[in-house]
């Protein structure tokens, strides 16, 4: 089946309120089917605004990276799943994770496991006391939430085609930090292109500031639809 662009772009709608979450979804409408909701703009606005987002027919990645308690976990997930969100993040721990798959029961909800930050680098992992390197914990933690029961995993394109490799074909995976030619990296220490992270193995592209901060937000949604799509039809 032929993979289509627009359903695999995923525009991470970080902003601070409400009505510029509308302002920016209204331009939008049509070009776009995917959203990511942060904590900024889920603290800012809470479960109102996934409503209106699904209500808009779009989909809705909700990006909060649950790390709790079991019990948290569980019922939190529930509420998630009672939402209609498509994706939920939690971090790779087993009983973060296993407490999550409890919380979804029954749901279409799925479960992304986050890996390692596209923010780091092998210096921030040993100042948290971890040895290993950036792609073998990514591997372990994908390994984990595979284990587990997890759909997928949030991970840099510099990983995707080491989890392909791992895990296989069916495991999604999910990466941020991905920059258009010529755009500038931001605060991301492992950033792809779209063209390369596809190359790799990713299946979704999560991008937010080229297309928030952009002067044509629909025309730069359109060029980069046009390299995604480019790029998956040379992958199949």
């Amino acid at each position: 089946m032929k993979i289509v662009a627009q359903d695999r772009l995923i525009f991470a709608l970080d902003v601070p309120s409400a009505a510029e979450a509308d302002r920016l979804l209204d331009q939008l409408q049509g070009h776009i089917a995917f959203v990511k909701v942060g904590l900024e703009l889920y603290t800012a606005a809470g479960p109102a605004m996934v409503q209106r987002i699904v209500a808009r027919g779009m989909r809705v990645f909700l990006d909060l990276k649950f790390l709790d308690i079991e019990e948290t976990v569980r019922r939190a997930t529930a509420r998630v799943a009672s939402m209609g969100v498509d994706f939920l993040t939690v971090h790779a721990n087993r009983k973060a994770l296993t407490a999550a798959a409890q919380g979804r029961e029954g749901s279409s909800l799925k479960l992304l496991a986050v890996t390692v930050l596209t923010n780091f680098d092998s210096n921030d992992l040993r100042e948290m006391g971890i040895q290993r390197t950036v792609q073998d914990l990514v591997i372990a933690r994908a390994l984990l939430a595979s284990e587990v029961g997890c759909d997928g995993v949030v991970a840099s394109g510099e990983e995707a085609a080491a989890i392909r490799q791992k895990i296989g074909p069916r495991f999604e995976i999910v990466t941020p930090g991905v920059r258009p030619t010529g755009k500038a990296v931001d605060d991301h220490a492992r950033a792809t292109t779209p063209t390369q992270t596809i190359a790799s193995g990713a299946d979704y592209l999560v991008i937010g500031r080229p297309i928030r901060d952009a002067a044509d937000p629909p025309a730069t949604v359109a060029a980069i639809l046009a390299e995604m799509q480019a790029a998956f039809d040379a992958r199949q």
